[in-house]
């Protein structure tokens, strides 16, 4: 998705930079923010599953996305954690009324935060963009928290699959299945440690193919053995 900065005017920008830091300094109980020096227009948060809801435990990772229009129009929401909620969609986008019709431009973006929170406590069945959600939340609730606390395990739990990474750290590398996890030994310098790491790697490998040829050394003998035996 294309930036806005360049679109909103310079009064709108420093508002929406003045809100996002004080939004990061002092942000909303459960909630944290992940703002972008080169791009304000979209903000990444995670919010904790509230207590008494089946994503309690949980953390749901988010955006908002300002656009050309803000504050006049609301900005967009996403969920980027998956969630069994009836007002979010199978895309992540969030259906409440705050970033609809009853959006306000002096509302700002702390209220839209707290707002969704309060959406995971008290979903609202009557504007579901997820419609199985929403009849199971009407017409079988046991089942509705059912599948959403299973979602809430698989992907919003659990190691570091529900917490977002902070921009700050910049890209991480993909793990391919089945490749080991690598640890840095503790005040280790890189070149130091790779040395060391390298050397025990080239050691077992040299001692690994020394086993391996002595074991072969030793069959071949028992065969030859053999063979003599035979002929007498």
């Amino acid at each position: 998705m294309n930036s806005n900065v360049e679109n909103l005017p310079p009064h709108v920008l420093r508002l929406v930079y003045k809100e996002v830091s004080a939004l990061a300094a002092d942000p909303p109980e459960g909630i944290k923010i992940y703002p972008s020096e080169e791009d304000i227009t979209e903000l990444h948060t995670s919010i904790e599953g509230p207590e008494g809801t089946p994503f309690a435990g949980g953390i749901f990772r988010m955006r908002l996305v300002l656009g050309k229009d803000f504050p006049a129009v609301p900005p967009k929401g996403y969920f980027l954690t998956k969630i069994f909620h009836p007002n979010v969609g199978h895309k992540g986008e969030i259906c409440v009324n705050v970033l609809k019709r009853d959006w306000k431009a002096e509302l700002g973006l702390r209220h839209i935060l707290l707002t969704i929170k309060c959406l995971l406590i008290h979903p609202n069945p009557e504007s579901a963009l997820n419609e199985e959600a929403g009849r199971l939340l009407l017409e079988d609730y046991a089942e509705y928290e059912s599948r959403a606390r299973l979602l809430t395990e698989i992907h919003a739990m659990g190691g570091t699959s529900g917490a977002p990474q902070d921009p700050s750290d910049g890209p991480q590398p993909k793990k391919h299945a089945g490749e080991p996890t690598k640890r840095a030994g503790p005040n280790v310098p890189a070149g130091l440690g790779n040395g060391v790491n390298g050397a025990s790697t080239t050691t077992s490998s040299s001692s690994n193919s020394n086993s391996s040829s002595s074991i072969s050394n030793v069959v071949k003998k028992k065969a030859d053995k053999k063979r003599a035996l035979r002929r007498l």
